[in-house]
């Protein structure tokens, strides 16, 4: 009974609404162990948000936003704030030449763009154009291509936006935050994950088309046979370190 009653009080968690002072699209649910000093929510935190453990200061917020305390002190345990599924924790970042200033990672308008002629592009042999070109002139003119809309729309139907899934390759989870056709994506159905790590490639916009919201760098869009919904839980980083 005592070992039961202890593996309880090592499992109780919080979910908090975590938002950045820097990344003003970054606003993610993120579960945490009351167990888990501030330094080991630092470190979770840095894979999240690109800010150092070093420059980090956070910041605890009640669910109407009044504060409830600066977690200025290392050592302490979450469990000692006493926190409550839905407060807010605010990541202030402290470094003024920190990634995350001057909103490189929000505004893509920033990054210097690659740019290359219409007819220097003809004349590369290695691009997807010719790629595509040469794929359509195997197909026989007499056979229809398929489309996928059959096969995957029963598949679809099955994955409701807000269910934690996991997406091959890679087993990566998150939440699917959209479900549904994209058509400047190609034909048939699409599902849109946001990843709980920062394992994607954009925030929610593809190609100018937003189809959903998430922090930079957590968003994908894949076809519904990748996608497995689930009582998937969120990877703990530190799962695999040795004790």
């Amino acid at each position: 009974m005592a070992s039961s009653l202890q593996k309880i009080e090592v499992d109780e968690s919080v979910l908090l609404r975590v938002t950045h002072s820097n990344l003003k699209t970054f606003n993610s649910d993120i579960r945490f162990s009351l167990q888990l000093t501030v330094e080991a929510m630092k470190e979770k935190l840095w894979k999240k948000s690109g800010t150092s453990v070093e420059s980090m200061h956070l910041e605890l917020y009640d669910d109407v936003r009044n504060k409830i305390a600066d977690l200025t002190d290392n050592s302490k345990l979450l469990g000692f704030y006493s926190p409550f599924d839905g407060f807010c924790l605010h990541v202030v970042d402290l470094d003024p030449a920190s990634v995350t200033s001057g909103g490189w990672l929000e505004d893509t308008s920033l990054v210097e763009k690659f740019e290359i002629s219409e007819q220097a592009y003809n004349k590369r042999g290695d691009t997807f154009r010719k790629y595509k070109e040469k794929l359509t002139s195997q197909v026989p003119s007499t056979v229809e291509a398929k489309t996928p809309d059959t096969d995957l729309k029963g598949i679809c139907a099955n994955i409701k936006v807000g269910s934690r899934c996991e997406v091959e390759p890679g087993a990566k989870r998150g939440v699917v935050k959209f479900a549904g056709r994209a058509e400047p994506l190609g034909p048939g159905f699409w599902v849109g994950v946001q990843y709980d790590e920062p394992l994607g490639k954009h925030d929610g916009m593809v190609k100018g088309v937003r189809y959903f919201q998430c922090p930079p760098s957590h968003g994908g869009i894949v076809r519904p046979e990748k996608v497995k919904v689930g009582d998937y839980l969120e990877r703990d980083p530190f799962e695999d370190d040795e004790i």
